[in-house]
């Protein structure tokens, strides 16, 4: 009897709780899949799930059904003249760095962006100079500007770039350690909701020997605290060209990255369709529903 009560009470439950929800990505083909979970430089491809818009390319048109991102960090690593008036290490309150990301986050919606690639938490000392803030602080108010500002935050360079020797943009193999300072700060930008993280080209012997964009630990660490936001790689142009921007994309993919970056059009088109398989075994579909719940926030529908 009492398993009987217990069967009944459930079964009303569950009719009150109505049918479950659709799954999204079902609707969609495998190539509309590929296409979705890639960013592209422009002119990009048909249907990629973003574009990425780049001082020499503002002219080009931009897909209206993509998010378009940016990097807006301040000073040299501008893409358009205006807010952020001032490079991150110049800085020097958390005051005025949410000033300051709020006043960028207005300006590039009303050019139209969906994401800036900022702000960068690596810790300050590390290889990329005045990109770096001088206090994690400053670095997550910036965050909040942004999105006060409209705009969504991509915090960068996960697991942290602060004890680099070199960029990973102008060196090839840029060894890193895994530094818990750097750690607690991107920990926060996920406990304050951040939407997106950038993962890092450095090589993390914490990790394993791979650079952290095709490495599983660095995405399964970022969910483990509970971030469901959408991941995107660093450019994978900056590894790869020709055949191997298939092989890096479908590495990253397999890693656990939502959103695979080229700043080549030529690239993006080759990892979508190295990507296919994949999206036919139900591989892309977790991110998938990321990149459609992230658009969704943004007000866009699938491409």
């Amino acid at each position: 009897m009492l398993f009987s009560a217990f069967a009944q009470a459930f079964a009303a439950a569950l009719a009150l709780a109505g049918p479950p929800a659709p799954d999204p990505a079902a609707s969609l083909t495998p190539l509309e899949k590929a296409r979705l979970v890639v960013v592209s430089g422009l002119p990009a491809p048909a249907g990629v799930g973003g574009v990425l818009v780049q001082r020499f390319s503002l002219a080009e048109r931009r897909p209206p059904d993509a998010l378009v991102f940016v990097d807006q960090e301040g000073g040299e690593a501008s893409t358009f003249s205006g807010p952020p008036a001032v490079p991150a290490s110049v800085h020097g309150t958390v005051e005025a760095a949410f000033a300051e990301g709020r006043a960028t986050g207005r300006a590039l919606r009303r050019r139209g962006v969906d994401v800036d690639l900022a702000p960068v938490l690596d810790a300050a000392g590390g290889p990329l100079g005045s990109r770096h803030f001088r206090r994690p602080a400053f670095g997550l108010a910036f965050a909040r500007g942004l999105e006060a500002g409209g705009v969504a935050a991509c915090a960068k360079h996960f697991p942290g770039l602060g004890s680099a020797a070199a960029s990973t943009d102008t060196q090839v193999h840029v060894p890193a350690r895994i530094v818990p300072a750097e750690l607690r700060t991107f920990r926060a930008a996920v406990d304050a909701d951040v939407a997106c993280v950038m993962t890092s080209h450095a090589v993390y012997p914490g990790y394993g020997p791979r650079r952290a964009v095709v490495t599983p630990g660095v995405y399964a660490t970022l969910r483990r605290w509970g971030f469901d936001g959408v991941v995107i790689t660093d450019s994978l142009n900056v590894v790869s060209s020709g055949r191997w921007s298939t092989r890096w994309a479908v590495g990253a993919a397999r890693a656990g990255a939502d959103l695979l970056l080229f700043t080549s059009p030529v690239h993006a088109r080759r990892a979508i369709r190295a990507l296919v398989p994949l999206a036919r075994r139900g591989r892309l579909d977790q991110s998938v529903r990321r990149v459609l719940a992230f658009r969704a926030r943004r007000g866009l529908t699938a491409p």
